[in-house]
Order: structure tokens, then sequence, then C-alpha cells
């Protein structure tokens, strides 16, 4: 892996104008990703995983806005000067998205064909030919038989599971270095589900692929990430290597995630759910957004937390959270000199 990140999000802030009042959809996220690696991102609906990565991509659009932070591209910001016109250039080439249903994301009227080829031609600048050649070869290359044949039929003439490989298909065509996966299987049932997953392991180490997955099933993420971040009302929560947060969770909102997580090793009459709401994010509360439903709450918590490290790549945003002997506040000014 190159020792310089391939993306890097800093402090990103997103607002939506509502009728309602203004929507606090990204609060100050922050999170890098290297080369060949696969990020999870996980936390209850509405915590911001879907917003985070369609600002990356250029997708928030009014009522949207991103009113703060930086999103860099291999040391290049995507919203300072000229970041515009850089995104154009790398979106859908060097960065590509397959989204939760492939049956709103592919055009009906359309063949199959036609959608892959037109990615080709866009921005590869291929010929008809040449496209259509390439366009067999990305359906081979997600398990699709037959795909001289499968070319000329209509999205509503595939299975579920064979849609989302031709989304697949779709977001890999100009070898891109990024693939981000939001909530790839939800559309489909379980079977299904493993092969998507199974496919999308295989092909992130075959072409050396570094992937954002985004998935509320923390099973998604231990299958196939080697790190996590945990987000929750528009923040990161906790992040780190993926085995250690699974095995040692230390903020008490991902401790809970993992509780309400069934198991198959482990027989339960009852799930154990998080007790209470997320917070109203028109009106986020201004400590740990966490702290009203969270059964270690202190007075402390009524302040805003940072993220914290805790030890060489984990970093978690928790007053409470602390090592034997040592108060998170020495923690932070520690951290910070």
């Amino acid at each position: 892996m190159n020792k310089a990140p391939l993306l890097e999000i800093e402090n990103l802030e997103v607002h939506f104008t509502t009728r309602s009042g203004i929507v606090h959809g990204a609060r100050g996220v922050s999170l890098h990703l290297g080369y060949g690696e696969t990020l999870g991102i996980v936390g209850e609906s509405g915590s911001g995983k879907s917003v985070t990565v369609q600002a990356l991509m250029g997708l928030i659009t009014t009522p949207g806005e991103i009113v703060a932070g930086d999103i860099r591209w291999k040391g290049r910001s995507l919203l300072g000067p000229g970041g515009k016109e850089l995104l154009q250039k790398i979106r859908g080439k060097e960065m590509s998205m397959i989204f939760q249903d492939p049956m709103t994301s592919l055009n009906p009227l359309f063949t199959v064909g036609a959608q892959i080829t037109e990615v080709l031609r866009h921005h590869m600048g291929m010929t008809k030919k040449q496209a259509r050649a390439r366009a067999v070869e990305l359906l081979e290359l997600v398990d699709i038989s037959a795909p001289e044949t499968r070319l000329d039929q209509h999205p509503h003439e595939f299975s579920g599971g064979m849609r989302q490989r031709v989304m697949i298909a779709i977001a890999l065509a100009c070898e891109p270095r990024l693939l981000i996966a939001d909530e790839p299987t939800t559309a489909l049932d379980v079977t299904i589900q493993a092969q998507i997953l199974e496919l999308l392991a295989d092909l992130q180490q075959r072409l050396d692929l570094s992937v954002i997955m985004i998935t509320h099933d923390l099973g998604v993420i231990a299958q196939l990430c080697h790190r996590v971040a945990v987000m929750y009302a528009g923040e990161i929560v906790e992040v780190g290597d993926a085995v250690e947060v699974f095995e040692q969770p230390i903020h008490p909102y991902t401790q809970g995630l993992l509780r309400a997580t069934p198991r198959p090793d482990e027989v339960t009459e009852r799930m154990i759910a998080i007790d209470g709401v997320p917070p109203n994010l028109i009106s986020p509360p201004s400590g740990c957004a966490f702290s009203p439903r969270c059964q270690n709450a202190r007075d402390g918590c009524c302040r805003q937390p940072s993220l914290v490290s805790f030890g060489k790549n984990r970093r978690v945003s928790c007053w409470c959270a602390c090592e034997e002997g040592q108060n998170t506040e020495d923690r932070i000014r520690k951290s910070d000199k």
C-alpha cells in the first residue's frame, strides 16, 4: 500500500435546508482511505453514512450544501479551486458508486449493454465495437452467463441479484481506484446477498480496489472490511481496525450495536435494543449526541467530545471511554501535543 492516503475527508459539514429548519446531515466527519483498503461505515438509518459518500461523489444538490471541511483525492482538493473540474474528470472513472436499489438506478428504457457502453465511450473514448467487447468482458467478470445475449436485454428481464451484478459491472467499467458500495445488498434476499458480498470481496482482491462499504449490517463489515467507522447523528464516534472494534468496542453506541446484532453461536430469547431514539438533527445536542441514550452518561457529557486516540489506529469520541487510571481530558491534551 502507498503511504499517502488515496482519499481524505476532513471536518466535513453538510446541511439541508427544509421548511422545519436546517438539518445537519454530516457534522465534522473526518476519514481517510488507503490504497487497496476496504473501509466500512456503519450506523443506524439517518446517521450520515450515505450523506458522507454522496458529498464525496459530488451528489449533494439543493436543498443540500457542503458548508465546511475538505475532501482530498490523491492530495488534491475536490472542494477548492479547480475541484469541480477534477471531480467531473474522475467521477465514474477513478471513483465509482454502487447504489442501494439497482432497479431504480438502471434506466428501464435502455438495454443493459447500452448503459454499460455509454460509460466506456464517455470516459474511455472507445468506439461502439470496442465498448461492446469490453461490456461482454465486464459481464463475465461479475459472473453473468451468456453475456452476449444479456447485453441486449432490459433491466426488467434480470433478477434482483443479476441487476446488482450489472451495477457492479458498470461501476468497474473504467477500472476505478475507489469503489463505493452504498448498502448494495439491502434489496436482495439472504442467499443473493452472500453471493454479491463474495463477488465484491473477490473483485477487491483481484483488482486491488479501495472500497468504502456503507451498511447497517455489522456482519457485512466483519466479512469484508479492514477498518470500520461507526457513525451516529452525523458524526464519527469510533473508528479503527475492524477486528479490534468488534472484539473490544469502546464507545457505548458501538457496544449497543453489537449487543443488538444476532450471533449464530448464541441462542437468545429476545434481542437487546438500544433504548431511546436518535436526536433530531435540526437541533442536534450541544454535547455528546448519544448521551440521552447512554447508560454511562454523566455531567461532563454535556460538552462536545473529540475523537481521541486509543492506540495506533483507534479513535473514539466519548468522555466516559478511558484507559484505567487516566481520564479522557488528559488523553486529549496528550494527543494534541
